[in-house]
C-alpha cells in the first residue's frame, strides 16, 4: 500500500511539475510576443496570415467571375455571328439587322456593368487575380488594421466580409499596441540622439549655453518658490561664485553633468518634429513619383500624407507596380515597390506617433515653464 501511494505521489508531482513548466513557458512566450521585438513580428505575421486568408477567399471569387465573363462573351459572340449569317442569307433587312445588333449590344453592356460591380477588373488571366495577389492582399490586410481603408479593394463575398470584420477586431488593437510601444521607443531613442548631438561638448556651445541658462533660471525660481512656501531660510547659491567641491569646480560643470546624465528630460523642439514629418513625407513622395508614371510630386506627397494620417480617401492608390501582375509568385512577393510601400506605412505611422509624443512633451514643458515664470513674477511684485 505504501509503495502504491508513493508511486501515485510521484505521478502527481510529475504532472504538477509538467504543468508548471507549461505555464512558465506560456508566460514567457506571451511576454515575448508583447515585447518590443515580439510585437513587430506579431504584426508582420498577422498581416501575412491575413493576406493568405483573403487570397484564398476573394481570389477564387475573382477567378469564377472571370470565367463567367468569358463564357458570356463567347455566347454573345455566337449570337452576333448568327445575326450576321442571317443578314448574308438575306433573311433580314438592314434595319432589322441594326435593331437586332443594337438590342444585343445593349444587353451585353448591361451584363458587363453588372460584372464590374461584382468585382470584374477587365483582365482575362484565369491563372491569378492581380488585385488579390499576395502583394495586393498584404496591402489590403495592412490597410484594414491601420484603419487607412483606401476603398479600391474590398471584399465581395459574404465570407470575405465576415473575415474582414473578425480580422479588424483583432488586428486594430494589435496595431495600436504596436504604435504605442514602438512610438515610445523611437521617442526615447530620438531624445537621446538629440541630446547627445545637439547638446554635446564637442559641438558649438550656443544651444548648450541656452539650455544651461534655462536650467539656472528654473533652479533659481524653484528655490525662491520653496523658500516662500516653506517659510524657512534657504541659503542662496551664487551663480557667479559657487562653492568649490571635490568633484565640481563650477556650477556650469555640475549643470552640464546633470544635463548629460538625464537626457530624457531634454525637450525636443516642435520645429524639429515637424521637420522630421515633412522630410519623411517628401522622401516617400520622391520614390512614389518614380514608381507611378502619372503621379506628380504633389500627388505623391498628398498620397503619403493621406496614408500616414489614416484618412485614406482612395482617390490615389498604388498601381500595377505595387500589386504586381507577374505570374512568378516569388518575383511577385519580392517586388521592391510592394515591400517599400508596406514598410513605409508601418514605419511612417510609428514615426508620426513618435513626433506627436515628442510634441506633446514639449508643449507640456512650455506650459509648466510659463506657469513657473508667472508665479515667480507675481512673487517678485509683492
Amino acid at each position: 500500500m505504501e509503495r502504491k501511494r508513493s508511486v501515485r505521489r510521484r505521478r502527481k508531482t510529475a504532472r504538477r511539475s509538467w504543468l508548471k513548466q507549461c505555464k512558465e513557458f506560456l508566460r514567457q512566450f506571451i511576454a515575448f510576443l508583447f515585447s518590443n521585438v515580439g510585437i513587430i513580428l506579431l504584426v508582420a505575421g498577422y498581416t501575412i496570415a491575413g493576406s493568405f486568408i483573403f487570397m484564398t477567399i476573394e481570389g477564387k471569387h475573382k477567378l469564377k467571375l472571370k470565367e463567367e465573363v468569358l463564357n458570356n462573351r463567347t455566347i454573345f459572340a455566337g449570337k452576333l455571328w448568327n445575326i450576321t449569317y442571317e443578314l448574308n442569307r438575306k433573311v433580314m433587312g438592314k434595319e432589322q439587322f441594326n435593331a437586332s445588333i443594337d438590342e444585343l449590344l445593349r444587353l451585353y453592356q448591361k451584363l458587363v456593368v453588372n460584372f464590374t460591380r461584382r468585382g470584374f477588373d477587365g483582365t482575362d488571366d484565369l491563372t491569378s487575380s492581380a488585385q488579390w495577389s499576395f502583394a495586393g492582399a498584404f496591402l489590403y490586410s495592412l490597410t484594414v488594421i491601420t484603419t487607412i481603408g483606401y476603398g479600391n479593394i474590398y471584399p465581395r463575398t459574404p465570407e470575405g466580409k465576415i473575415a474582414t470584420i473578425v480580422y479588424a477586431i483583432i488586428g486594430m488593437p494589435l496595431f495600436l499596441l504596436y504604435l504605442s510601444n514602438i512610438g515610445d521607443i523611437m521617442a526615447r531613442s530620438f531624445k537621446w540622439i538629440y541630446a547627445k548631438c545637439c547638446l554635446c561638448r564637442c559641438c558649438p556651445g550656443v544651444a548648450k549655453r541656452r539650455a544651461l541658462r534655462k536650467i539656472r533660471r528654473e533652479k533659481r525660481m524653484q528655490m525662491d518658490y520653496d523658500s516662500d512656501v516653506t517659510g524657512s531660510d534657504v541659503t542662496e547659491v551664487s551663480i557667479s561664485n559657487p562653492p568649490l567641491g571635490p568633484r565640481h569646480s563650477t556650477v556650469s560643470e555640475a549643470l552640464t553633468e546633470e544635463l548629460d546624465t538625464d537626457v530624457q528630460n531634454v525637450p525636443v523642439p516642435v520645429t524639429v518634429c515637424l521637420a522630421i514629418m515633412v522630410g519623411y513625407i517628401c522622401s516617400g513622395a520622391l520614390l512614389f513619383c518614380k514608381w507611378e508614371e502619372h503621379w506628380t510630386f504633389m500627388d505623391a506627397s498628398y498620397f503619403c500624407f493621406i496614408s500616414l494620417s489614416t484618412i485614406g480617401f482612395g482617390d490615389l492608390v498604388p498601381g500595377d507596380k505595387i500589386y504586381g501582375r507577374g505570374r512568378d509568385f516569388y518575383a511577385e512577393v519580392l517586388e521592391l515597390s510592394f515591400v517599400f510601400c508596406s514598410i513605409y506605412l508601418m514605419l511612417g505611422m510609428a514615426l508620426i506617433a513618435m513626433c506627436f509624443n515628442l510634441m506633446q512633451e514639449e508643449v507640456i514643458h512650455k506650459i509648466q515653464t510659463t506657469v513657473r515664470t508667472v508665479k515667480y513674477i507675481l512673487r517678485c511684485n509683492r
